[in-house]
């Protein structure tokens, strides 16, 4: 493979792995799975199964919840460290600006000082 594809293919994956959008897909349909393969297997009365469909219903909300809150999280941490990436990259281009104007003054006086000199120089 080239090393666009293998990019592409890495940034795919790191998508898909990092996103908690997925992470609570997963969760959700684990809990579900879980929960029908529990009742299916464990025979119980009517009130005890309403009883844990509303113990795992109410289960399955909190780990919904706890992704939900994790992922925020993780959001904000990321949204933080990009503006702090980006603020830092803007005083690098605003200090390298200044070192620009800088210099270029002094040579702009440099040539206004030489100029001086070769004026007076020529009219002595």
């Amino acid at each position: 493979m080239n090393n666009h594809s293998d990019a592409h293919e890495l940034s795919l994956h790191e998508t898909k792995t990092t996103d908690p959008g997925s992470f609570l897909a997963g969760v959700l349909f684990g809990g579900v799975v879980g929960a029908g393969a529990m009742l299916l297997f464990a025979p119980q009365s009517g009130k005890q199964t309403r009883a844990q469909i509303r113990r795992t219903g109410e289960d399955l909300r909190d780990q919904a919840t706890e992704a939900v809150e994790e992922g925020m999280t993780q959001t904000r941490a990321k949204v933080e460290q990009i503006t702090a990436d980006i603020r830092g990259k803007a005083k690098e281009i605003q200090q390298s600006g200044q070192d620009m104007i800088a210099e270029q003054q002094a040579r702009l006086s440099a040539a206004i000082a030489a100029g001086k000199t070769a004026i007076h120089a020529a009219q002595e």
